[in-house]
């Protein structure tokens, strides 16, 4: 008999195990359903409460920001005119120091040898301030730093020429007289275009800040009514939906708004009348003197050096003429010390004039002695008493121009630093209102 072997059963492999999810794994239906969720939230009356309450929210502290920017900017412009209107008092301090000096220098000439101390000392003392004032106004302003350098550099040449001047001027060499004219011509065409220049940037600067200052009120106008507008209607829309008729906080929320737009408002407009006052009173003022000063000691300057010229200085005297229609037109132009200055200049344009007449008539040395002379009707007497009043009218207008604009800024609230918390705090009388009546669905 044949056996038969039967074959072993077959092994089975056990099924591969499945690679775990390597993370969480959003599914179509977990996507449907939050935005099911989403939908269910903003649908209906209670979601269209949900959807006001965050518009209105949001619209409530974009206007605290909106307003908090308004201040600021306001609260900028006069910080900056305040700034501004010191750096150009400043500028034209150096420039009435050089000409203060160039008229000294001149007029000292005319003595002869050893110019007189005291005169010397004022050369010295003008230039000097120039020297501290044109390193403080670097620091002030930094845009004028180039153009202050580059002055510094035209007064080195200005002084080397005034030495050599005073150095043969005391040998009695006929020389000294030209290297003086060469000083005069060197300040008039190298170092005052760029004082002019740097008083014509410094007048824009304020300028624009004195426009900028009523700016401000446009960030609150604007934001304050968009805000009330939304607040309006939220509540018109919760008196129809709800039958109420008044939604307190909310209210109260419009109340604040409408209050800061007021508050903020009046006095933005205040400090904006009072930068305007100040830009037409006591800022023209400044400048009118500043000017009248720069061109008075202009003048006196072309008074030495027509002498100086002995018989050739018609150019001169042309430059005189100039420089005290100046005067005159500036003093005119101010509304403080008017009449006083007017009388002083005209004191000294009355020995001006003997100088000419004794100088045209050849009486050179006697027209000298009224130019250099310190008493009676004597040039150097008038025009001590003009520039001592001038300088004290010009300093009272500047601190006073300074202290109106510091005196408009520090009167505007906090609400560059409390505006952003109103509206938050609006936010938050809206939230509170709009859920009270969500309340009421629950």
């Amino acid at each position: 008999m044949t056996q038969t072997t039967s074959a072993p059963p077959a092994t089975l492999s056990p099924p591969a195990p499945q690679a775990a999810p390597t993370g969480p794994q959003s599914s179509p239906a977990l996507t449907n359903s939050r935005q099911g969720a989403v939908r269910a939230w903003f649908a209906g009356t209670p979601g269209r409460m949900r959807a006001i309450l965050i518009l209105t929210a949001v619209v409530a502290v974009l206007f605290g920001a909106a307003a908090a920017q308004g201040f600021r900017q306001s609260e900028g412009a006069l910080q900056r005119a305040e700034e501004n209107t010191a750096q150009l008092v400043r500028i034209q301090a150096i420039h009435t120091n050089l000409v203060s000096a160039n008229a000294n220098a001149t007029n000292a000439f005319l003595v002869g040898g050893l110019e007189p101390p005291a005169q010397r000392q004022q050369f010295v003392d003008s230039m000097s301030t120039a020297a501290k004032l044109i390193s403080e106004a670097a620091t002030a302003q930094p845009a004028d730093q180039e153009a202050l350098g580059a002055l510094n550099a035209t007064l080195l040449t200005y002084r080397g020429l005034i030495e050599q001047a005073r150095a043969n001027n005391r040998q009695g060499l006929p020389i000294g007289s030209q290297y003086l004219k060469d000083a005069s011509a060197s300040l008039q065409t190298d170092s005052l275009p760029l004082l002019n220049a740097l008083v014509e940037a410094n007048e824009e600067r304020v300028a624009t800040e004195f426009n900028n200052v009523g700016k401000g009120s446009v960030w609150l106008y604007l934001a304050g009514l968009a805000t009330l507008i939304v607040l309006g209607l939220t509540l018109y829309w919760l008196a129809r939906k709800t039958h109420r008729y008044l939604n307190v906080p909310i209210a109260a929320a419009a109340v604040l708004v409408l209050l800061t737009m007021l508050v903020g408002g009046t006095s933005l407009a205040s400090a904006s009348g009072a930068a305007e006052d100040t830009r037409g009173d006591a800022y023209a003022d400044t400048l009118a003197l500043s000017r009248a000063r720069i061109a008075a000691f202009d003048a006196k300057s072309n008074e030495s050096l027509t002498l100086i010229a002995r018989g050739s200085g018609a150019a001169f005297e042309e430059a005189w003429k100039k420089s005290s229609g100046t005067v005159d037109d500036q003093i005119a132009a101010s509304d403080t010390n008017g009449p006083g200055l007017t009388s002083l200049w005209s004191a000294y344009k009355s020995v001006h004039v003997a100088i000419r007449r004794d100088d045209d008539g050849g009486n050179w040395d006697q027209a000298v002695d009224k130019a250099i002379g310190s008493g009676g009707q004597t040039s150097n007497a008038a025009f001590a008493t003009f520039d001592k009043q001038s300088g004290d009218s010009l300093s009272a207008v500047s601190d006073l121009t300074q202290a109106n604009l510091a005196d408009a800024r520090n009167g505007l609230p906090p609400i560059a630093w409390l505006g952003l918390p109103i509206g938050i705090a609006a936010a938050l009388l809206i939230v509170w209102g709009m859920s009270q009546r969500l309340e009421e669905y629950r």
